[in-house]
């Protein structure tokens, strides 16, 4: 059975309100993964303040406080409206424009999908957003102070800094995600015999993290070095990711990853669950 046709709007609004409860639930892991791949540690220079998500999470809360683990979030929540808007009702549209004449969904155009939905999400909403977060975090700023600081210093470009990297890793990390998760919710549900519940979408939305985020890591690494203060040292995304394999080698592709995924599977878990359960309530409501 093919997955039942329902237009952008209700995805969309689903989306918008999973996104800010996923954001808000699984901050922490975000702010220490940025600090992590913000830490540039050439071969044999000196030792970062930390090195692993425990040390992290401990020196921060010991050193700024507990509340400075949700620095950035300000504008990270602003976004996930309609971030995570665009990326499932634009989902839901391409997967519509894509299907067979039976309504069905190869696993590529799955991924295609997927990956649309990413890059434009990444130009409209998360370029900026991430870029203001970024600074944010590096350096300990509010999120209307870290926006003016960069609108003063390097003007309205300024918050589109590392926008090509930024769409590599939000194309690449939703096609994957959307791809691994219609695969799964196919399984699962028997082609939609069965009832997808809220713990299946959790164990589904946990997996697609998982498969996402070691599958996409080094663009990760290289939005964040593109978005942060020192991103000047680099010519451009492809420059600042040879800059660090010949520095500080393929390691340092994977800076990061396992706060980022203490982060992105418990949220891809989240957001997947919390999604497939508004949509349900949404629709019954018969608004759309």
């Amino acid at each position: 059975m093919a997955e039942k046709k329902r237009g952008p709007l209700l995805p969309m609004a689903a989306g918008c309100l999973a996104g800010a409860v996923e954001a808000t639930a699984v901050w922490p892991m975000e702010f220490i993964k940025t600090q992590l791949q913000l830490q540039s540690r050439a071969k044999g220079g000196a030792a970062p303040p930390y090195a692993g998500m425990v040390g992290g999470l401990s020196y921060t809360v010991r050193t700024t406080g507990f509340l400075s683990l949700y620095r950035g979030l300000a504008p990270t929540l602003v976004g996930s409206f309609p971030k995570a808007g665009i990326r499932f009702g634009l989902n839901a549209a391409i997967k519509d424009s894509l299907r067979d004449g039976e309504g069905n969904l190869t696993m590529g155009k799955n991924f295609v999908a997927g990956l649309g939905a990413g890059v434009c999400e990444a130009l409209i909403i998360v370029a900026p957003v991430e870029t203001v977060k970024t600074r944010c975090i590096e350096a300990d700023m509010a999120f209307v102070e870290g926006l003016r600081h960069i609108l003063r210093t390097e003007g309205l470009g300024g918050i589109y800094q590392g926008a090509a990297a930024t769409a590599l890793k939000q194309g690449s990390n939703c096609g994957l995600r959307f791809m691994w998760f219609n695969k799964y919710r196919e399984v699962v549900t028997g082609s939609g015999e069965r009832e997808m519940t809220p713990l299946l979408g959790l164990a589904g939305g946990m997996s697609a993290g998982c498969f996402s985020t070691l599958g996409n890591n080094p663009f990760d690494v290289v939005k964040t070095r593109m978005q942060g203060s020192g991103a000047a040292r680099y010519g451009g995304t492809m420059d600042c990711a040879r800059q660090i394999m010949a520095k500080e080698g393929v390691p340092a592709f994977y800076a990061g990853i396992i706060p980022r995924l203490g982060r992105v599977v418990p949220g891809q878990g989240i957001i997947f669950m919390s999604f497939e359960t508004i949509q349900t309530m949404l629709e019954g409501t018969g608004i759309f």
